[in-house]
């Protein structure tokens, strides 16, 4: 496997791709190896396009080497992803999903138990004062069918989502300052995200309508997700959460059903596997195959990766169906 680094135009045209996808394009070999040897990796500039980021790819077998391209979906183009969505979400019905916010505010006193000795309602108890608190940054969601093929849309490539939110004021709003850094860091740049970000409403009410929610067909696939799921009900009933666990876990079941796999909760009957999302796809030997950690395209696609990788290697004879409907921390059976 080679790896190179590209830089991403960003189109204008009508008929060009909506603004600010991120592109993979398959480069040859023997370019790739002469790139690496001869410019550090980066692929020289294009006349006539805008660039303004660089992005990792990987080649792989006939069908993984198919580039992967993250459509980032900014308030200018939310409503026509949303209609590609709503198109194909029958055909490809697995939903993976992870969110980036702005850290943790609200923490357990000094005196309180430790996190695997504290009670379901402890931990909702936390993250309730955290979610009501503060505001969605990302979004990510990767599509798949049941074989695990990405939605390629009638081209050569193939396609995850990051919707990226306005709603948070990095000067005016609560945050973890160590988490703002993390996800500056990794590419996120708040200032954008205010002037051109999806507000949450909107976001919400087309996602009522998209078959993502309130859909029994579909499967939605997260690591680790109390808090994931705790920011999009709070979005879509447009309040804060309820006081209570039970009613929380009711309403999250109304709106995603009961086919939710919390990769994390799936760990605790998988040998060998512990740690955060990273550590286990290293465990697995996933690798992340486009993006960077901390961005929620990309660890959408990656915790997809490692469901696959654990229901064949440790649910392949019971299956997982036992396992749905169950987030780590909130563990009410």
């Amino acid at each position: 496997m080679s790896l190179s680094f590209i830089r991403v135009p960003t189109f204008h045209a009508i008929s060009d791709p909506p603004l600010a996808f991120r592109i993979y394009p398959i480069l040859p070999h023997h370019l790739l190896l002469h790139l690496n040897s001869h410019n550090n990796g980066l692929v020289s500039p294009i006349s006539n396009f805008n660039f303004y980021s660089f992005i990792m790819f990987s080649e792989d077998s006939d069908y993984d080497s198919k580039p992967v391209m993250i459509r980032e979906v900014w308030a200018e183009n939310l409503e026509s992803e949303f209609e590609l969505i709503r198109e194909i979400i029958d055909q490809y019905p697995y939903i993976s999903m992870d969110t980036e916010f702005p850290g943790v505010v609200f923490r357990p006193g000094a005196g309180e138990k430790p996190f695997h000795l504290r009670r379901p309602s402890d931990h909702y108890r936390i993250l309730k004062s955290n979610v009501d608190e503060l505001c969605l940054i990302q979004v990510g969601l990767t599509l798949s069918d049941a074989a695990g093929n990405l939605p390629d849309l009638g081209t050569g490539n193939r396609f995850i989502w990051e919707f990226n939110f306005r709603d948070f004021d990095v000067a005016r709003d609560a945050h973890a300052p160590d988490s703002i850094e993390l996800l500056r860091r990794q590419g996120i740049d708040f200032d954008r995200n205010r002037e051109e970000g999806v507000d949450s409403g909107r976001f919400a009410e087309l996602m009522m309508s998209s078959g993502l929610v309130c859909n029994d067909s579909v499967s939605w696939v997260t690591f680790h997700s109390a808090y994931d799921f705790g920011y999009l009900v709070k979005i879509l009933t447009r309040r804060r959460l309820p006081s209570g666990l039970e009613e929380f876990l009711s309403i999250l079941r109304a709106f995603f059903g009961t086919k939710v796999y919390d990769v994390k909760h799936m760990m605790r009957f998988c040998a060998s596997l512990y740690g955060g999302l990273d550590r286990v796809a290293r465990t697995l030997e996933v690798d992340r195959a486009v993006g960077k950690c901390h961005q929620a395209g990309s660890d959408s696609l990656l915790t997809w990766h490692a469901f696959q990788k654990i229901r064949d290697i440790y649910f392949e004879k019971d299956g997982t169906e036992k396992y749905a409907g169950v987030l780590y921390g909130l563990e009410v059976f």
